[in-house]
């Protein structure tokens, strides 16, 4: 929340505080302060040098400081032609001491150029020669000096500035016209200079968005008095002028509604806008402006409806509001124009005739306020004649609000959350509603939004609100001892001292012996019950003790015995072994939809549907409504979206989540890995290299078991898996590996896995360009637990014997079935099988293939001798023939 100093200082002394002391004090007592500007207000010797930009102390510093001597409040009395140029004119300007001449081609000065002398002379802000302001033509906040020079014959030395030029806002399209009890001659930093404290508002802090709410925490943290508030009036009569009916409290505790009769609708005063332009918002006109005044001032949301539209919606009958659901479908349009199909989740203010706004987010285009003066219609590119628009009354009314009924409310924070994000609607309303305003200050409210409207457009308040509170909220009620300010603060206060810090914040305490009894004061809902009250409560007294002055001590306790964590420490190694074979990690968000994960099954789009997910109650985004039930979707969208890189090797460890009627999900861990693109970069001395095929996915995985430790390792056909082992989405329905080109990779008996090319009708559902894409999965528990250890051997003393053999076998033998056999019959004394050829020819038969692998012998205990080799080579070949039937090729 942006927070003017100005606006602060109605309602506490701040003499003898820096801009910097303030936002120091503020930051420390859990309200960071991310950013100050200045718009006029002195700047502190340490920032003087830099008036644009600077970081003074701890905090980003932005803005200017306004020469006292050279920017001053002025009065316009005369505006003249230029003689050169009809877009220019000619100021007859006074500044408290003196008469000037000045030049300006400000547009809102037009209306009064050539009518003389003016009954009533136009306030303005006036810069003189050497003055330093912003310039209102450049690209950003540039700073310049005024100097003389003579524009289309005429000589310029001074000007009258506009909001951008002063800093205030971006708007340069006009001057300023201040409010006509703006002193002559006064300096325009006594009259209204400023610094802007851009404040962070957490959500526990949400009483804060408001001034009064800063103010009553900066006067809490620096011992200083907060000033009344007044009654605005003291609206305490039932008013008769509506009715209200809300049909569930759980979602709307508390209505309140006020009126205000022949309101005359005009702009707010100036420094009204100005104020509210320093918060961020736009000013609109005198009623609509009252709302939003009121709402940073006091933290309640506000919403004016145009009482005779809703009388004559109402016909006959007397003006009745109430609150309740949406049906699903019913449509609203919103005061942006926009019209929402809205749903049962959504809350509506209605009259008995329909919906007029969705409550607490933004009120409806039917029932709002409206201006109907010919500038704002020319502002809006309406036509009108005599005064009167010329385009139908269904969407232009003819005439603007006359009496206004206004609206102050309190509303389930939740619901507002999810409305707001549902319908993309964030708004200052929203902002508040969805952290929790206290129903308790909604007539405040309404009553100081009253007071103004009618300060500013000469309107009368009815007599009396009407009120429906029909679900009071309870302020909780906490038992703090000095035992606990010491067990969890480490500070010793008395319970006197308790007592008096949290009184600061108007908690009403009660002291009785060591315990201070604490009751919530009745704007706070921040503040649980029990053990949760207990430690919100301390956490005021440390803000307010200062937590800065809690001393730091040294750990009494015994550090807890150090207990490893295996599961964790050896997905970490598993991390390792995969970045080493040249894998990059992603992670990605466990939330998805299923319509996303649908995207992986060949079986259709539809599919998704009969699958079930566990669903989030309340979901951040339509987009991310269900728990993953595939690790590989979440990588193949990580890969999508990072396809245009030349090569993608990726992989992600995590869980998945299986959902159980009425219990917790399982959440099994996965790995899953996905590659796409070149094998080998491009360079200078890369003319053209292949895409990643089936075997460079495998050699990775080889690489990857053999870092494990892992023996035994087989890969085969995949086999189909019985319903009732089908865990996760890729095996729900639909292939997602081609046929033919995947594999599963067993341990032992034990399947840990599966890999392969995506099958092409799964690739086509994913933007991943032409190069085939390669996956795997992994069960992490099964990979973990094929894990039995292993045994080191010493490094051999005698000699190997290399050979090479080459068998013909049929082409339906796996050349790892033959691989084992190797293995298992020349026993310990064959140290390595690799297979370097596969070949296949019409001279070795049809549906024949030739293995050719090296074999290497080797004892642990002596030299073989040729002979030896021989007898284990025989052994091999006669072990294959009986087997496999192979022959040994010549």
């Amino acid at each position: 929340m942006k927070l003017p100093l100005s606006w602060l200082k109605d309602y506490m002394d701040i003499d003898g505080l820096s801009v910097e002391d303030i936002a120091r004090t503020l930051t420390f007592g859990g309200l960071e302060v991310e950013e100050i500007r200045y718009a006029g207000w002195p700047m502190s010797a340490s920032g003087a040098k830099d008036m644009h930009s600077s970081q003074r102390h701890e905090f980003k510093t932005e803005g200017i400081a306004w020469d006292r001597e050279k920017i001053v409040v002025a009065e316009i009395r005369e505006v003249m032609p230029h003689p050169n140029a009809d877009r220019l004119t000619l100021c007859d300007l006074y500044d408290g001491t003196q008469q000037h001449t000045v030049l300006t081609g400000a547009p809102n000065l037009f209306d009064y150029k050539g009518k003389g002398k003016l009954p009533k002379p136009l306030k303005v802000a006036y810069a003189k020669e050497g003055a330093t302001i912003y310039d209102g033509h450049a690209e950003g906040l540039v700073l310049t000096m005024l100097k003389r020079a003579k524009i289309r014959g005429v000589e310029s030395y001074s000007m009258v500035c506009s909001e951008k030029e002063l800093g205030i806002s971006e708007e340069h399209e006009g001057i300023i016209f201040l409010d006509d009890d703006a002193p002559v001659g006064m300096p325009l930093a006594d009259y209204m200079g400023d610094v802007v404290l851009d404040v962070k508002i957490n959500p526990n802090m949400a009483r804060c968005a408001s001034v009064l709410g800063i103010a009553r925490e900066l006067a809490a943290l620096l011992k200083r008095d907060l000033r009344s508030l007044g009654d605005f009036g003291g609206l305490k009569a039932k008013g008769d002028f509506a009715t209200i009916e809300i049909t569930d409290p759980t979602l709307n505790p508390r209505f309140v509604l006020g009126l205000v009769r022949d309101v005359v609708i005009k702009p707010s005063p100036y420094h009204v806008q100005r104020r509210l332009k320093m918060v961020g918002v736009r000013p609109i006109n005198n009623i609509v402006d009252a709302t939003n005044y009121a709402m940073f001032e006091l933290g309640e949301p506000l919403h004016a409806f145009d009482y005779d539209v809703l009388k004559e919606r109402a016909g006959k009958k007397p003006v009745k509001i109430l609150t309740r659901v949406a049906k699903d479908g019913e449509k609203l349009t919103t005061l942006d124009g926009v019209e929402r199909t809205l749903t049962s989740m959504n809350v509506l203010v209605c009259d008995e005739k329909g919906a007029l706004s969705l409550a607490g987010v933004m009120g409806g285009a039917e029932s709002e306020v409206y201006d109907a003066s010919k500038e704002v219609l020319d502002a809006k590119g309406i036509e009108t004649k005599e005064g009167q628009p010329t385009i139908g009354k269904a969407s232009v009314r003819g005439k603007s609000t006359v009496n206004v009924l206004l609206e102050g409310a309190a509303w389930n924070f939740i619901n507002i959350r999810r409305t707001a994000r549902q319908h993309n609607l964030p708004s200052e309303a929203s902002f508040r509603f969805s952290r929790g305003v206290h129903p308790a200050i909604a007539d405040k409210g309404v009553s100081l939004g009253l007071k103004l409207m009618a300060e500013w457009s000469g309107g009368t308040v009815a007599p009396g609100l009407v009120d429906s509170y029909p679900l009071p909220p309870k302020d909780p009620t906490v038992d703090v001892t000095t035992r606990d300010v010491k067990r969890i603060l480490g500070i010793e206060l008395s319970a006197q001292q308790i007592a008096e810090l949290l009184s600061r914040v108007e908690f009403e305490c009660n002291v009785k012996g060591e315990t201070v009894t604490v009751t919530t004061p009745p704007y706070r809902m921040d503040i649980g019950e029990g053990v949760v009250g207990l430690a919100d409560v301390l956490e005021e007294v440390a803000r307010l003790y200062g937590i800065e002055n809690i001393p730091t001590t040294n750990m009494a306790d015994a550090l807890p015995p150090q207990v490893g964590n295996p599961v964790h420490e050896w997905e970490e190694r598993l991390r390792d072994l995969l970045i080493s074979v040249g894998l990059t990690e992603v992670v990605s968000y466990r939330m998805t939809s299923a319509e996303k994960e649908s995207r992986l099954l060949s079986g259709g789009s539809e599919t998704h549907q009969q699958i079930e997910y566990v669903r989030i109650a309340n979901p951040i985004t339509p987009e991310r409504n269900v728990l993953r039930r595939s690790l590989l979707a979440c990588v193949l969208e990580a890969a999508e979206k990072n396809v245009r890189a030349e090569s993608l090797a990726l992989f992600e460890i995590g869980a998945i989540f299986l959902p159980h009627k009425n219990e917790l999900p399982d959440e099994p861990r996965k790995l899953a890995l996905v590659m796409t693109g070149r094998r080998i970069a491009s360079a200078w001395d890369v003319k053209d290299s292949p895409a990643y095929d089936f075997y460079d996915m495998k050699g990775r995985i080889e690489l990857l078991l053999a870092g494990l430790q892992l023996s035994n390792v087989s890969y085969a056909p995949p086999a189909a898996l019985p319903k009732k082992h089908r865990d996760d989405v890729s095996a729900v329905e639909g292939q997602v590996y081609h046929p033919g080109k995947c594999a599963e990779i067993k341990v032992g008996d034990k399947v840990v896995g599966q890999f392969g090319e995506i099958h092409p009708l799964v690739k086509e559902r994913y933007e991943l360009g032409a190069s085939p894409v390669l996956a795997a999965e992994f069960d992490l528990a099964a990979l973990m637990s094929a894990q039995s250890g292993f045994s080191l051997t010493p490094v051999a003393e005698f000699p190997p014997v290399y050979e090479d053999i080459a068998v013909i076998v049929d082409e339906t033998v796996p050349a790892a079935r033959v691989e084992g056999l190797i293995r298992q019959t020349g026993g310990k004394t064959v140290t390595d099988v690799r297979l370097f050829d596969v070949y296949r020819d019409e001279k070795i038969g049809a549906g024949k293939k030739s293995l050719a692998y090296s074999l290497t012998y080797q004892s642990p205990d002596k030299t073989l001798t040729d002979a030896e080799a021989a007898a284990i080579r025989n052994k091999i070949v006669k072990r294959l023939e009986q087997e496999v039937k192979a022959k040994l090729r010549s």
